[in-house]
């Protein structure tokens, strides 16, 4: 796909993926995320040509404009939304899928100070991601999975999991088994009221 394609697609994602859309005058003045991927896609492409310190420079302007700061070396896939935006921070070595939603306040940082190894995490297809999660070094967030608000992510978590807590854990997606549970509780209180009747003698 065409590079201004897939600008085209960065800019259709609020309309796509957030309700309160209304037209094209809030994208202009109100998605700073979708100019911080726009504003990535030009110093990426100067980053890979091996003209790093333009790129760094539109990186650092974009930053200014839109309290993103995100990294030209990073890689990015295709309808990436970042939603609300500030205080987002995507390390050089981050790896990102496609149509993945970032929310406001999320880090993908590192862990480690070696530049020549991989630091930053890899985000795969349609994985959501909280506001002010943090998921730090070179782990792996499978497909489809969630990642809860405020979560500390510091290892991997696989597709179609949820992610929450500090340090975060996998939320179990299980139905309840209500009888079996109103059936333990009956068991406890019985045994509760032998233990009072017994103590009452």
């Amino acid at each position: 796909m065409g590079f201004f394609c897939i600008l085209k697609e960065d800019f259709s994602m609020p309309k796509q993926k957030d309700p309160a859309y209304r037209s094209c005058l809030e994208l202009a003045f109100n998605y700073p995320g979708v100019w911080a991927v726009v504003n990535y896609r030009f110093a990426h492409f100067f980053y890979k040509k091996g003209f790093i310190k333009i790129a760094r420079i539109i990186s650092g302007i974009s930053q200014f404009f839109t309290g993103v700061d995100l990294h030209p070396g990073a890689s990015l896939g295709r309808r990436i939304f970042i939603d609300h935006a500030y205080g987002v921070v995507i390390g050089e070595t981050s790896v990102i899928g496609n149509d993945v939603l970032i929310y406001q306040g999320v880090t993908l940082g590192g862990t480690n100070l070696d530049k020549k190894t991989k630091r930053h995490p890899t985000i795969e297809d349609g994985v959501i991601i909280g506001s002010g999660a943090k998921i730090l070094g070179n782990i792996t967030i499978g497909k489809n999975a969630k990642i809860g608000s405020n979560a500390v992510v510091l290892k991997d978590v696989g597709s179609n999991l949820t992610a929450i807590g500090i340090p975060a854990y996998i939320k179990e997606h299980g139905k309840i088994d209500y009888e079996e549970k109103i059936a333990k509780l009956e068991t406890r209180l019985a045994v509760l009221e032998e233990k009072l009747n017994k103590e009452d003698k």
